[in-house]
């Protein structure tokens, strides 16, 4: 079996339901996928409450991770992806309602916006011990303003880039890779999946 964490970010809530059901196809023939979901809308409401200076960086961390479990809930919404609380490697698409979980141990994560649903999903990765799909909707990482197909995580450390800070510190501490993909057409999204990890249309990151 093939087993991938997947986070799939808040940018493509308009397709997620879409990556899901395309997930669960390619998981008839061997897959497995824990996904992990971004924050999307409810998260940025979080941000500008923060912003505003109405909510410390504990209270916005919390509120951010609830963001996350309202996702989860549009996510396995007419799906058929199981909600799931805890973490586990198994055929099929299981999706993480990260609050419970996080509450029981979040070590690893500073409270703050340098960790965000990425290093969430990292950590998870960690955890089981497997390779992370980041689905966003863009390519992949630029550097210089031109795409690289695969950089070290030390290598993005201090730089902005579509990945946070806190994910890349927990890619270099644990070893595991970061497979940044374009979800925006979900059956080309699948394509790029079964490719991996051999071939990465998009950057790798580890």
């Amino acid at each position: 079996m093939r087993f991938y964490v997947v986070k799939i970010g808040g940018s493509l809530i308009g397709c997620a339901k879409e990556i899901v059901l395309r997930l669960s196809i390619l998981a008839e023939s061997g897959y497995g996928f824990l996904v992990v979901p971004g924050g999307g809308p409810m998260a940025d409401l979080v941000r500008s409450l923060y912003n505003r200076g109405m909510v410390s960086d504990e209270a916005a961390h919390w509120m951010a991770v609830l963001a996350m479990e309202e996702y989860a809930y549009l996510l396995t919404d007419g799906t058929g992806a199981e909600p799931v609380d805890a973490l586990s490697q198994s055929q099929g698409v299981r999706v993480l309602r990260p609050y419970r979980y996080l509450l029981e141990n979040d070590r690893g994560l500073e409270h703050s916006w340098d960790y965000t649903s990425d290093a969430i999903a990292a950590l998870v990765a960690c955890r089981l011990g497997s390779d992370m799909i980041k689905v966003t909707d863009v390519d992949g990482v630029m550097i210089s303003g031109r795409l690289v197909s695969a950089v070290r995580a030390s290598e993005l450390m201090g730089h902005r880039s579509c990945v946070d800070q806190g994910t890349l510190r927990i890619i270099e501490s644990c070893g595991t890779r970061c497979f940044v993909l374009n979800g925006s057409v979900p059956d080309e999204l699948i394509a790029m999946v079964e490719e991996l990890p051999e071939r990465c249309r998009g950057t790798v990151i580890w």
